[in-house]
């Protein structure tokens, strides 16, 4: 599968316009850089509790359906790729308290890219009952997300046009 594209300013792309230089890549990759998508798609992000979370699932998946409506793919996976985040986001909340997964800074070059980049874990905490169910309400989602036929139909279509 060919990676995702880091090295494009996506701050200055509009990827709606230009989806020909979308490219998939791993799991959320992309998924805080490429517009308008992170734009319209984050401000609904939440995982705090149970309640926003429930919430904020519902709204990204109306989003992710109304982008398949249009047959706009790259809004489609940046939906999907925001419902993956939340559960992941929303684990590590519950798996470490205030989220810090990693011992140390993310290096300067490797900002932006999910990854230990060469940084211990840190021990996990008690399991936040609460963080748990909030990814459990976004797998959920992105699970319903990831098993749309039409979703399939469109990624399958984007990767043999563009790689």
């Amino acid at each position: 599968m060919p990676k995702f594209d880091y090295s494009l300013h996506y701050a200055e792309l509009d990827l709606r316009a230009h989806p020909e230089l979308y490219r998939v890549g791993v799991g959320e990759q992309g998924v805080l850089l490429v517009q308008p998508y992170k734009s319209e798609l984050l401000p609904h992000w939440r995982f705090a509790t149970p309640e926003l979370a429930r919430e904020s699932s519902e709204v990204i998946y109306g989003m992710f359906l109304a982008y398949l409506r249009a047959g706009d793919f790259v809004g489609a996976d940046m939906a999907r790729k925001f419902l993956q985040m939340g559960f992941t986001r929303a684990r590590r909340y519950a798996n470490h308290r205030g989220g810090k997964k990693y011992d140390g800074p993310v290096p300067e070059d490797k900002r932006g890219q999910s990854g230990a980049h060469g940084r211990a874990e840190l021990p996990r905490s008690p399991e936040d009952p609460v963080k748990a169910e909030s990814a459990r309400i976004f797998k959920a989602k992105w699970d319903e997300a990831e098993a749309n036929e039409q979703y399939a139909a469109l990624k399958k279509a984007h990767k043999a046009q563009y790689g």
